[in-house]
């Protein structure tokens, strides 16, 4: 089915002349295809710009009702905890912020797991179980090298329906990580939407894959270094002997209640705060060397960034008390503003760029899971083509800066990105499910990487630890998450297994295809590379999907006599 679904997106291109030179052309005879223009540098440009991005979401009991305040002079910590908290407390809909990752919310692990020591030892856990998701994605994307990440390996691993709620799920997640974030000062926060920056990196990355790797390899740069002020500035603090929140019988010392509940719910902050770990398996065909890129990549990215994740947390209450830190609304301008002096401008101006990074890395990675569900006929064949000279694929890329757009314009967009959390996790542990499923069903299969089946058991695990939690926690917001994702459901029957469409339908896409592809000036990519035919047979039998289902023939795929 998945195969009649491609040689229809193949033929519908230029129906009854097959051997003409506009056919031909069409079809990627000329030899465009996608540029491998992403080296090791641009590599891990794109995973640390999307962890430095990823949105998090504060959830839990807010400071007010904690009734917390600090003895200036001792430094020293009164807590009033008052009337019991009622289960709203785990609410995953209520006070969310939605800032610039590091830069402004890492405040929402500490609220939950109720003292620095502990919120500490978390951010360090989900680092080590981040890690461990990242070997198995490396193993997948070495052993199915297809653009497209979880969908493509879901695709290919569960098959064409279970590849379409994946795609849901990646499509709804291609909204930037942020919506919002403080350009001044945190007294005095001007908020932006960052419309018009999507336009503009759209644009970007229609231009050239080359510009959009720059442009997020400078970005991400401009982030590491503000970044590194920042742990500079804590090694200086504790030098001068501050780090009273950082001595052991302070930091284990609870602000709140211990409860099990906000200590996972600390976890699943820390999960979501490392989110776009994956986003590189998404451009797998534009790695230079994606065999050797794709693994190194993880391996020089995961480290850095827990490193730079737990050390700037030990930064930030070197100057910070907990409770002046959870009182900001964008920590790392407090810090700044505490520290830096005339030179405080420089985080606010770090927490822009890190939001404008991230919506560069959102736009190119999400755009390929778009182009790769065209090529496999679960969209509209028209986002699998690019353009004929810049080889980017500017259909998808419009596509991606739509959505967006339409759903930066919506009121609900923080519940929306609640929603899409859920899926969006549940998803990683059907990925990496699939890893076992794929060990099983073909085990001599080649695996550039290989790694101990011990790694996606610990990653499951955990997985389901914080899955059955959130179920538990908050079931409507699960539950609608699940709705949104089965929507994919009558998707994938009336577009990818319903075949025989009405022929004004068919027109009518026909058209519509051809009009889309003359005002873009794109065509369907060369299958493949220019490599050997025998590389190309051998990457073509590595893709053939391992769920190859026989109740119903297609008759695309039938062997003519």
């Amino acid at each position: 089915m998945e195969k009649g679904a491609r040689q229809r997106n193949n033929t519908a291109k230029n129906p009854g002349s097959d051997t003409s030179p506009e056919a031909e052309a069409s079809s990627g005879g000329g030899g465009v295809a996608l540029k491998k223009e992403i080296g090791l540098v641009s590599a891990c440009g794109i995973i640390v710009g999307k962890f430095f991005e990823g949105y998090s979401i504060r959830v839990g009991t807010s400071l007010s009702a904690l009734d917390c305040k600090v003895d200036v002079g001792t430094k020293r910590r009164v807590t009033n905890l008052g009337a019991k908290h009622s289960e709203s407390r785990y609410s995953w809909t209520e006070r969310n912020i939605i800032g610039s990752g590091i830069f402004v919310s890492p405040k929402g692990v500490l609220e939950n797991a109720g003292s620095v020591g502990l919120a500490l030892i978390v951010w360090i856990v989900t680092g080590i179980i981040t890690a461990v998701g990242a070997l198995c994605y490396a193993e997948l994307g070495v052993t199915i090298p297809k653009s497209g990440g979880d969908y493509s390996y879901v695709k290919d691993i569960f098959g064409g329906l279970a590849g379409g709620f994946s795609r849901c799920e990646g499509s709804c997640s291609a909204v930037p990580g942020h919506s919002k974030y403080p350009l001044f000062s945190q007294s005095h926060a001007e908020m932006a939407q960052p419309k018009g920056e999507g336009l503009l990196l759209t644009w970007v990355n229609c231009s050239s894959v080359r510009w959009a790797t720059r442009v997020q390899d400078i970005f991400t740069a401009g982030k590491l270094l503000a970044l590194a002020l920042i742990i500079i500035m804590g090694v200086v603090q504790i030098c001068k002997g501050e780090f009273f929140w950082l001595e052991p019988k302070n930091a284990f010392e609870n602000f709140q209640e211990p409860d099990i509940g906000l200590v996972a719910l600390a976890f699943l902050q820390g999960s979501f705060a490392y989110g776009g770990w994956n986003f590189l398996n998404y451009v797998t065909e534009e790695l230079v060397d994606p065999y050797k890129n794709l693994p190194r990549a993880i391996f020089i990215s995961i480290p850095l960034v827990t490193f730079v994740y737990v050390f700037a947390n030990i930064a930030y209450v070197t100057a910070m008390s907990p409770q002046e830190l959870l009182a900001s609304n964008a920590v790392a301008v407090t810090f700044g503003e505490k520290l830096l002096g005339v030179m405080a401008w420089i985080m606010p101006i770090s927490v822009a760029l890190s939001t404008f990074g991230g919506v560069n890395g959102s736009l190119f990675t999400s755009s390929r899971l778009f182009f790769a569900g065209a090529r496999e006929g679960h969209l509209p064949s028209v986002l699998a083509m690019i353009h004929v000279k810049r080889c980017t694929p500017i259909p998808a890329l419009l596509f991606t800066c739509l959505s967006t757009l339409l759903m930066l314009v919506t009121s609900d967009m923080y519940t929306l990105i609640n929603y899409v959390g859920f899926i969006n996790y549940l998803f990683y542990g059907v990925t990496v499910a699939g890893q076992i499923v794929l060990r099983w069903k073909k085990p001599d299969i080649p695996r550039p990487i290989k790694i101990s089946l011990l790694f996606p058991i610990i990653y499951l695990l955990f997985w389901a630890f914080l899955l059955i939690f959130s179920l538990w926690s908050e079931p409507v917001v699960c539950g609608i998450g699940l709705a949104i994702m089965l929507t994919g459901v009558p998707v994938y029957f009336l577009g990818v297994y319903w075949q025989n469409k009405p022929k004004c339908f068919n027109d009518f896409i026909e058209s519509l295809t051809l009009v889309s592809q003359k005002m873009c000036v794109v065509v369907y990519p060369q299958e493949g590379d220019s490599g050997t035919e025998e590389t190309v047979d051998d990457l073509e039998e590595q893709h053939k999907p391992i769920f190859q289902p026989t109740s119903v023939k297609d008759p695309d795929t039938e062997e003519q006599p």
